[in-house]
């Protein structure tokens, strides 16, 4: 781990704008977000510029789909107050900096990412023979590293993303953070942290050192990130100074897993729109019940009469999501005795489904009815996300002998 923060760890995360979303979306990712924002430093971002990579030819429904998105954020509890939430085309800085890292990223390392040929393979009614296509990893490790996000929240599939960020941000140390005196710069760096801290920072490094002491490099760190009369620039060559490395430009992020969705689809299979089994936050209640009351069933029951095998319902994966521990009980033994329908089976379902919806209902209307709210919601987070950006970007700048103005 590098200099990731060891307590205050900044997470990113971002959402391509496919449009309005589903309960698949608030059950793997939103609820996660919500949670999340009060533990963390969190910057959430509507990836538009992702959205290109497969959408280039048609990009008419981006922006529509980058509000509708951000409203249902927002009706999820998503809260500007708590997070940075802003368009990814909004900071520009994103784009600069995949330019500058594309400059030292082997072509050879956004081939093997697994995605990569799988996606191809998925979409072959479009020609993805593209450097955007190719080079979207790199993008996405520029999102990251222009916050200096210490977690990366992802699922299991997710992982090499995070990983080739690590291996950019490696390379990028180790080519640019060998500036001139570097060990002198260092130690003046230590000194303005005072004499009794000086000294207890120095002790731990050579216990590190000298010794593998991980626990002394671990409180090294918790010390730097404790220091408010340092600056950045002084901090992060402080960091690299602790294992032996040269400056540490770009903080190597880390995977943060998250559980993975227990939210089925209306088939059973995973909830998405390219299955057409959703049930998106915006449907209305008529509609949210007659897709629940229309799910397949357990195969085996043709007949009211017929026992069934809860295990073979879809229906069944839903209660796992929405029913207690009683009502679970009584669709078991109902449904293998054949005490109860296929309808009773699914009423305790739907009554659930809508009222988790109702009050994310009621929000998106107010949202909606307020767009100029929205759209001011997002000018903040994207001001306040380049702040942050720009900073990242003049150390960059700097490290690589472009300050030059």
């Amino acid at each position: 781990m590098n200099s990731v923060a060891t307590s205050h760890s900044r997470v990113l995360s971002g959402m391509r704008p496919t449009g309005r979303l589903h309960l698949g979306h608030y059950h793997g990712v939103l609820r996660n977000w919500v949670k999340l924002q009060h533990e963390y430093e969190c910057f959430f971002f509507a990836a538009d510029w992702h959205a290109l990579t497969t959408s280039y030819d048609d990009t008419r429904g981006i922006g529509a789909s980058v509000w509708d998105m951000v409203i249902d954020w927002l009706a999820a509890g998503v809260n500007p107050g708590s997070a940075k939430i802003f368009i990814q085309s909004r900071v520009p800085e994103h784009a600069e900096l995949h330019l500058l890292l594309s400059m030292i990223t082997p072509l050879g390392w956004l081939e093997r990412v697994p995605t990569y040929k799988d996606q191809q393979e998925k979409l072959k009614e479009k020609d993805l023979a593209t450097y955007g296509f190719l080079g979207y990893p790199l993008l996405q490790s520029a999102d990251i590293l222009i916050y200096r996000a210490g977690l990366v929240p992802v699922g299991e599939d997710q992982v090499a993303h995070v990983e080739i960020t690590r291996e950019i941000a490696r390379r990028f140390n180790f080519i640019y953070g060998r500036e001139a005196d570097f060990e002198g710069k260092a130690e003046s760096a230590a000194k303005k942290m005072g004499k009794k801290n000086a000294k207890l920072y120095s002790d731990l490094r050579r216990r590190y050192q000298e010794q593998g002491d991980h626990e002394a490099l671990e409180t090294a760190r918790a010390l730097l990130e404790s220091q408010q009369n340092i600056t950045l620039a002084d901090r992060e060559r402080l960091f690299g100074y602790l294992d032996g490395s040269g400056r540490t430009i770009l903080p190597e992020p880390q995977a943060l897993l998250t559980p993975a969705s227990r939210m089925p689809g209306l088939d059973g299979q995973k909830m998405s729109k390219s299955y057409g089994n959703t049930i998106a936050l915006r449907d209305e209640p008529q509609a949210v019940e007659q897709k629940l009351r229309t799910m397949p069933t357990d195969p085996a029951r043709v007949r009211r009469s017929d026992p069934g095998t809860p295990e073979k319902c879809p229906v069944w994966q839903l209660h796992q999501v929405y029913s207690d521990d009683d009502i679970k009980a009584w669709v078991q033994e109902g449904c293998v005795s054949a005490g109860i329908g296929c309808l009773d089976c699914k009423q305790p379902v739907v009554d659930a489904v809508l009222n988790e919806l109702r009050p994310i209902q009621e929000r998106i209307a107010e949202y909606s009815g307020d767009p100029n709210r929205v759209r001011n919601i997002i000018a903040e987070g994207s001001e306040a996300a380049r702040a942050v950006a720009r900073a990242t970007l003049d150390e960059v700048r700097q490290a690589m002998g472009l300050n030059y103005r």
